[in-house]
């Protein structure tokens, strides 16, 4: 068989001040034809198993486009189409092709387009026709579209996080697709909207047993897969919200209760699934009034996963007001005061102005006299699903008793080896404040004494029922008590 494979990768937050061009794409992966020859990374690990895959069972691969940027704001209009275009003439001088696999995130809009992974299955459904299975892969944070059900024959989206199981969900897409090409099964795929608004961690109960119950039904009487589609809270469009997502072999009815049965039951968890939010004072009492450390403080409104700027000040100003030290913090994205730090040079001292320079949600910046205890060109720390995340050139200083961490490249906290590798070790530090949702979790729940979730202004704020949507024409848990009343 010959088999189409393509990526383009970015989460939209549609309240973030930052702007998604094409430079944000090649800074982290931009690649036509290739991108399964590069450094796993957020846009290719899926494109990377499916070559594997393919190869191995005799077929032929057809690469086109491998693009990953940084969540952010909106894609540019002509960035979106300019892509759009690589992937659909990819695919008309490809010519004939049995299948078609597609990694994208689910939550993408551009300037014109509040659903790119639907635009982009349909321009590639008008081209093989309806004979050809499309297969695509989502992030769990995606806006499950009717544009998508409609234009793809399998959707399934990851199942944890963090999203530690992207190359396990990459291999059952290309299962199920090879399946449907081979004429094994005939996928009838369904989604259920669960009115909800909300994140959920699933490393933890009673999500770790959701999860485990999904995955439990898949493979036995027709069931051919069952995902979560948590969505995307930030994200101002229509579809915005959780969905079920069931696919069986020619069975609709199943696929419908099944979806439905799910939908009850997250509803019915809702109290036990949703995270408590510390204010930042009580999530500094805590920590400094715990027995042991380390103390992961999570700054989850600062997380450059969901869009945020990562060089909010909230949790650093108030750290130094208080004088706490024994504090670990990062990663401030503040290209400013990584290049005075690098003028300077390793041991220098100086005054340097931190953060808080891309808007109100990032507060004020803080002025503090640091060290710089260590300078790193092209540091990089360890991502999801094995995937190197690169955050560019990298300072570690110190100042107040507190370590901080400054970078280029916009990245969340994934891992401690993003400190560890400068030197810094975080397991030593009373405090560590991540500027991350949940992705961190895998990396830092080993070494910390205990996780805390903590609530500051910025882009990506907790408070679900207050985000000022206008597009979102239905109602909705948190906002209503009972969104199917």
């Amino acid at each position: 068989m010959r088999i189409f494979i393509a990526s383009l990768v970015t989460e939209t937050n549609t309240f973030s001040p930052i702007p998604t061009g094409e430079p944000s794409f090649a800074e982290r992966l931009l690649r036509r034809g290739d991108g399964t020859r590069q450094t796993p990374s957020g846009g290719n690990v899926p494109l990377i198993e499916w070559r594997k895959r393919a190869e191995a069972d005799g077929h032929e691969i057809v690469e086109s486009l491998a693009a990953y940027a940084a969540p952010a704001g909106r894609t540019l209009k002509a960035t979106y189409e300019k892509f759009r275009a690589i992937v659909v003439e990819d695919l008309r001088k490809a010519g004939g092709i049995d299948a078609v696999l597609l990694f994208m995130h689910g939550a993408m809009v551009a300037h014109g387009y509040d659903d790119c992974e639907g635009d982009m299955a349909a321009a590639v459904r008008a081209i093989v026709g309806p004979d050809v299975p499309i297969g695509m892969e989502l992030d769990l944070h995606c806006h499950l579209t009717e544009l998508m059900r409609t234009t793809c024959d399998i959707i399934i989206t990851y199942k944890e996080y963090p999203h530690v199981d992207g190359a396990l969900r990459a291999h059952e897409v290309y299962d199920l697709t090879m399946r449907a090409a081979r004429r094994e099964i005939r996928p009838v795929m369904v989604f259920h909207d669960c009115r909800m608004i909300d994140m959920w961690r699933t490393p933890v109960e009673p999500m770790k047993g959701f999860v485990a119950k999904m995955a439990s039904l898949e493979g036995k009487d027709g069931v051919l897969s069952v995902s979560f589609g948590h969505g995307f809270p930030w994200g101002d469009v229509a579809d915005v919200g959780a969905k079920m997502v069931v696919i069986t072999d020619n069975d609709e009815a199943k696929a419908k209760r099944i979806a439905a049965d799910f939908a009850k039951e997250i509803f019915a968890l809702r109290d036990q699934t949703h995270t408590a939010h510390d204010s930042v004072e009580k999530g500094i009492d805590f920590a400094v009034g715990a027995n042991q450390g380390p103390i992961v403080l999570a700054e989850v409104a600062d997380n450059a996963g969901g869009g945020a700027p990562s060089d909010s000040t909230f949790v650093l100003r108030r750290l130094v007001d208080r004088g706490i030290r024994d504090v670990a913090i990062g990663y401030f994205w503040d290209p400013i005061a990584v290049r005075f730090c690098a003028e300077a040079g390793e041991g220098a001292e100086l005054e340097l102005r931190i953060g808080g320079k891309c808007g109100p949600v990032s507060g004020d910046p803080v002025d503090l006299a640091v060290r710089v205890m260590r300078i790193v060109d092209n540091h990089t720390q360890t991502g999801l699903s094995g995937a190197t995340s690169a955050m560019g050139q990298t300072v570690w200083v110190q100042g107040r008793g507190i370590d901080i961490v400054l970078n280029t490249i916009r990245t969340q906290c994934f891992h401690p080896d993003g400190f560890t590798k400068l030197g810094l070790d975080v397991s030593q530090r009373k405090i560590i404040v991540v500027k991350s949702t949940q992705h961190f979790f895998a990396g830092y729940a080993p070494i910390a004494k205990d996780v805390r979730y903590v609530a500051t202004p910025g882009a990506i704020g907790p408070t679900f029922e207050s985000i000022p949507y206008t597009k979102l024409k239905r109602s909705y848990w948190p906002k209503v008590a009972d969104p199917f009343a």
